[in-house]
């Protein structure tokens, strides 16, 4: 078996933004691609070095956690807040540019980012001289994405992933989630909605108010940089 085929166990993180499809074809080609070329990636910078970016799926980012890396689970659920901060505040920076008066800059604010979180095993390969992983729970991460959930910003976590991690589910009154899929069978898992009750995308206070029972039920001793350290809105 090559060196590379070896299978590994790790997280498997996608980060997808809701709407994409509508709001690509209801906007200016240039500028549709633009926009959301900026928030995917301004998403990405949030979440290296806290996990490994394997692919950009066009309105996805899929990233990697390898249970060898050295990284606190803090650190990861930290990421995901870094992630969703960052979508959040690229787009209200894009809505509020006076410059730009077409549609994709009018309509940023009706995108959503969902996180997809499994832990799971994968084999990395070379295909036609690019890296890329593969595996069951590589399909099905992927499949996830296809889902019954209702809020538009959220993070779902498989059962695997919130059993790794270790979040207690009904302490941190997260919602459960059961989807079936072909050739898995029923899927569990456990949502962290992170929509205001009223219309409108979630402040980021209310993006990292969401996240706080989650680090509440962690020993936090990760060392966050100023502006995401959680441990303050965990405190409130």
């Amino acid at each position: 078996m090559p060196v590379d085929a070896r299978p590994e166990s790790g997280f498997l993180v996608l980060a997808d933004i809701s709407g994409f499809t509508k709001f690509v074809t209801a906007t200016e080609i240039e500028h549709g691609a633009e926009t959301t070329g900026a928030l995917l990636a301004d998403v990405i910078e949030a979440l290296v070095p806290t996990l490994e970016i394997q692919e950009l799926e066009g309105d996805a980012v899929f990233a990697l956690g390898p249970d060898r890396a050295t990284r606190s689970d803090a650190e990861l659920i930290e990421a995901f807040g870094r992630a969703l901060v960052a979508f959040k505040r690229r787009q209200v920076e894009m809505s509020l540019d006076a410059s730009c008066r077409c549609r994709a800059c009018a309509g940023v604010l009706a995108l959503r980012l969902k996180l997809i979180v499994h832990h799971g095993s994968f084999v990395r390969q070379s295909v036609a001289g690019r890296s890329r992983v593969a595996g069951p729970d590589v399909i099905l991460v992927h499949r996830l994405l296809k889902n019954g959930v209702e809020p538009a910003t959220y993070v779902l976590f498989t059962g695997t992933a919130v059993q790794r991690i270790g979040i207690d589910p009904v302490a941190t009154r997260m919602q459960p989630y059961t989807g079936d899929y072909a050739y898995f069978g029923e899927v569990d898992g456990f949502v962290v909605s992170l929509d205001r009750a009223t219309d409108g995308p979630p402040s980021e206070d209310e993006i990292l108010l969401g996240l706080r029972s989650l680090l509440g039920d962690l020993a936090l001793d990760a060392d966050p940089g100023p502006h995401y350290d959680l441990r303050p809105v965990v405190a409130a």
